[in-house]
């Protein structure tokens, strides 16, 4: 499951520097996540840093984009691909 920002977001921006996958943004309004990057922390941390820092809790699971952790373990594994650089010759 991707999480997402509620409209209660207060703008804090403590949790955009928190996101180790780069998936937390500054919407038009308000924070945004990413969802396509979100992996709910799994592959770094045990539990979703951004729903450990936010103040206001506004941060639920995306009722839109359920996910296995399997899935968002693989969606880890993508997002962290690194592709090798071949030398020009």
């Amino acid at each position: 499951m991707a999480l997402m920002i509620t409209d209660e977001c207060i703008n804090c921006d403590v949790c955009e520097p928190e996101c180790p996958n780069e998936a937390i943004f500054l919407g038009p309004e308000i924070y945004q996540i990413d969802a396509d990057k979100c992996t709910e922390c799994v592959g770094h941390f045990d539990e979703p840093q951004c729903v450990q820092v936010c103040p206001v809790a506004c941060i639920p699971v995306d009722p839109q984009r359920r996910e296995t952790r399997e899935t968002l373990c693989q969606k880890y594994h993508r997002l962290q691909a690194v592709i090798p650089v071949v030398p020009v010759r």
